[in-house]
């Protein structure tokens, strides 16, 4: 599985300074620690649990699973009979046990550079605590499903944590996706509560999200499913406005109404630059977060959950356009978040962590808030984006907080790459010890330049390849015992098998190339797809038996090393965020002008892949700009500005078998301008080809 000795040519190994103070320090204790895991995972898991706090202890196995589906249901436990609470663990526990309570959480750096606070441990815990009464004041309990749809802010963090101290299962909703999307996760989940803001900024860009989160629940009420309550942060929003109060509807009640907080004297200065939001106001549905907190006490006793309990629901997109909410459960992902962020970040108390992912995103939950709150780190939390106002603004953060952990996108390292070095030459960045990458396989060039120009070359980069559904890395190095090979992910985390599978479902051994599978669980692993155990089964473990698919290709090299290739279904990686070519699809044929379509990935520059539509008209409808702009105005408002097409392109005709299956393998050639088609025997017509290089291109955005 791991080779015995790890390659010394064409390699980059870690500074001697960095080794003398890792957690593991050379490929041997590395190994000798995989070979334990694997083996004896009760004993390594049993290590790291040592370090948390446990209400009552599990009896029977650790880690007991079946990934066979020809032998029953699937399952994965860990830790079964131990009760504990993860809020607790990483607020309480760090609070009272390893006396970090003056330590900062969190620096949150806002949209506008000055715009800014920091919040301690403690600090954190009280208003956790009051935010966990306001949900008992509304009737949440243990196991009811929360919907929280907000910018990143503190309160964000303060509203998934609440849930977690009260056993309430929280289900975050990225902040970019749309109404119909917030709509489909509220209904799927059966959340009975809304957490929103009034708005935000990304850059320029003001979003309205209560505008989107009113629409998503007008949206629920049509398909007869009410949400009962919306709670509301006023983040944008001045002191002296007060909410509009919805169409026809009375002014609010003292209690309903929503008069925001005393904002700092230079927050206020930095925000007053800009127009507010109109808030939209609905007396029996909202409720204003700040009233809420005033009124409520700041101690709150934690429930206490079975190891097993559902933690949260997080979608990620479907190869059948239908997203999957991913479930995760208390123990096991707490365990393997805490060890993966301590390993892989090789982090110690004076860090300072900075990942640039949005909270939305599983890399968020488990990089952002869990797995660092579970060390006891002190993390930046960034509202904004990497060029704004400057394309030196990340560097920049990284001098003004000393971030000495950065973890962030290729996408993000081949935008800022675009602007050269100069913008990144002008800050120190002398705090770096590890740069981390993560969302999508990061090309060479790329890795260089974040190694060369961002780390000076004293940095290991570590390429963590992981998924919403394994809770957190599986395939990474560590900083000072992995040698570094520029767009490899090189050897799996502990405790994970990984296998390269052919076609007919045998393992290959050596250098190979095909399916990424894993022959085993290791704790953080999802346990369901939530309200659907058979798709689980279908989409993880049918296509073979005995191991979990990830629909990523895989290729191994002569020294052991995974490098991945990029996803073998129906699926795409724009900009690190997965989405489903279905999803779109039904997107675009939803408009009345589209009789069909069909959708695949091309390769972009900065994001990795663009989308790129095909669509086929109804008879008697012709393509126009005005059509066009309809079309990718309908996809963003179904699912979110992320999935906003680049390229769409009018075809007369789309390439299908003779049983009527269109073949993307060739419209993905055609997309990239590759008129090397490969057999295309099986074409029912093989004319439409020319025609359709004749009409490539579309336009871009």
């Amino acid at each position: 599985m791991i080779p015995d000795k790890a390659p010394k040519k064409d390699v980059l190994h870690a500074a001697e300074d960095l080794k003398k103070e890792a957690h593991i320090s050379s490929f041997e204790t590395f190994k000798e620690l995989y070979e334990k895991s694997v083996e004896s995972p009760e004993e390594f898991w049993g290590d790291v649990a040592k370090d948390f706090f446990w209400k009552t202890k599990h009896t029977g196995q650790f880690l007991d699973y079946n990934f066979d589906v020809t032998k029953g249901k699937i399952f994965v436990k860990c830790m079964e009979g131990a009760t504990t609470n993860i809020c607790y663990n990483i607020l309480d526990h760090n609070i009272h046990e390893r006396q970090l309570g003056d330590r900062v959480a969190f620096y949150w750096e806002g949209n506008e550079p000055g715009d800014e606070k920091t919040v301690t441990y403690r600090e954190l815990l009280e208003q956790v605590c009051k935010f966990a009464n306001v949900l008992k004041s509304q009737g949440v309990k243990k196991g009811d499903r929360v919907s929280i749809y907000m910018p990143m802010v503190i309160e964000l963090v303060v509203a998934m944590l609440a849930c977690a101290r009260i056993g309430a299962v929280h289900s975050i909703v990225f902040a970019g996706f749309s109404a119909e999307s917030l709509c489909e996760r509220i209904i799927d989940s059966q959340c009975s509560l809304l957490i929103t803001a009034d708005g935000f900024y990304r850059g320029d860009k003001l979003i309205s999200l209560k505008v989107i989160a009113d629409e998503a629940l007008q949206k629920c009420r049509d398909k007869s499913v009410l949400v009962e309550c919306c709670i509301m942060l006023k983040h944008l929003s001045k002191e002296e406005e007060e909410v509009s109060p919805s169409p026809g509807s009375l002014s609010p009640p003292a209690k309903r109404s929503c008069p925001g907080l005393q904002q700092e004297k230079q927050t206020e200065k930095v925000r007053k630059v800009r127009p507010n939001p109109k808030v939209p106001w609905n007396p029996e549905v909202d409720l204003c977060w700040h009233t809420l907190m005033e009124e409520a006490s700041n101690e709150c006793e934690p429930v206490w959950c079975e190891s097993e309990d559902p933690l949260f629901i997080l979608y990620t997109s479907g190869s059948t356009g239908k997203p999957k909410g991913v479930l995760h459960t208390v123990s096991g992902y707490m365990l393997y978040t805490a060890a993966t962020f301590k390993l892989v970040f090789d982090y110690h108390p004076d860090d300072i962590y900075w990942c640039t992912a949005d909270i939305g995103w599983i890399t968020g939950h488990s990089y952002i808030t869990y797995g660092p709150l579970a060390n006891g780190a002190s993390s930046v939390l960034f509202e904004g984006l990497p060029t704004y106002p400057d394309v030196s603004r990340m560097w920049q953060i990284v001098d003004k907080y000393q971030v000495s952990k950065f973890y962030t996108a290729p996408t993000a390292i081949r935008l800022l790459m675009k602007y050269g070095t100069e913008p990144v030459h002008k800050c120190k960045r002398t705090s770096l010890k590890i740069l981390g990458t993560v969302g999508e396989p990061i090309n060479p060039e790329a890795w260089q330049w974040f190694y060369s120009v961002v780390g000076d070359k004293r940095c290991p980069v570590v390429d963590t390849f992981w998924q919403t559904e394994t809770g957190g890395h599986v395939l990474t190095p560590l900083p000072a015992a992995t040698p570094l090979k520029p767009g490899s992910a090189t050897f799996p985390f502990f405790g994970v098998v990984p296998a390269i599978l052919n076609e007919s479902g045998e393992e290959l051994e050596g250098p190979s190339e095909g399916y990424l599978v894993f022959k085993q669980p290791w704790p953080g692993v999802m346990r369901t797809v939530y309200g659907n155990h058979e798709r689980f089964e279908a989409t993880y473990f049918k296509k073979f038996p005995g191991y979990y698919v990830t629909g990523d290709g895989c290729r191994r090299d002569k020294d052991g090393y995974y490098w991945i290739t990029g996803r073998i279904d129906d699926m795409l990686n724009v900009s690190g965020h997965l989405l489903s070519t279905a999803e779109v699809e039904s997107a675009l044929v939803e408009h009345q002008a589209v009789a069909e379509a069909a959708v695949v990935g091309t390769p972009h520059p900065v994001k990795g892949e663009s989308l790129y539509c095909f669509v086929t008209l109804a008879d008697g409808i012709s393509y126009t700009a005005a059509l066009e702009a309809e079309l990718r105005q309908q996809v963003r408002e179904r699912i979110g500005a992320i999935a906003t097409p680049d390229y769409i392109q009018n075809a007369p005709g789309l390439p299908k078998t003779r049983s009527g299956k269109i073949m993307r393998r060739v419209l993905r050639k055609i997309a990239s301008n590759q008129r090397d088609m490969g057999d295309v025997s099986t074409l029912a017509d093989s004319t439409v080809l020319e025609q359709l290089f004749e009409n490539r291109c579309g336009t871009a955005m």
